[in-house]
């Protein structure tokens, strides 16, 4: 099963989320709050799927407006419906062309 958009964003909303160890340290290394992750699921766009990650499929899910430019990383659990925040940062122009959709070759 493909890992959809529309269903990771219903899944934020009604708050079935577990937020990895490594996620919350970056992510409080990074100065970046949870309220802004969960915006970057909803709004952002799925750029890179991981269909073969162990033990669940994750997908690059990137936000890229005005307000926010952040890239977050998370798996889904189908059978449970969950989404599992792995990491979240800031897109580096040194790995990301302009658009900061778009990794550089």
């Amino acid at each position: 099963m493909t890992l959809r958009k529309d269903l990771l964003s219903e899944i934020i909303l009604t708050g079935k989320i577990v937020w990895q160890k490594h996620a919350l340290q970056r992510m409080m290394e990074r100065n970046i709050p949870r309220t802004d992750v969960k915006k970057a699921i909803i709004d952002g766009v799925i750029i890179e799927s991981y269909t073969q990650d162990k033990p669940l499929p994750s997908v690059l899910i990137a936000c890229v407006n005005r307000e926010l430019k952040l890239h977050v990383v998370t798996a889904y659990d189908f059978e449970n419906k969950t989404a599992y925040i792995i990491t979240a940062y800031y897109p580096d122009a040194k790995y990301f062309e302009d658009d900061l959709i778009t990794r550089r070759k």
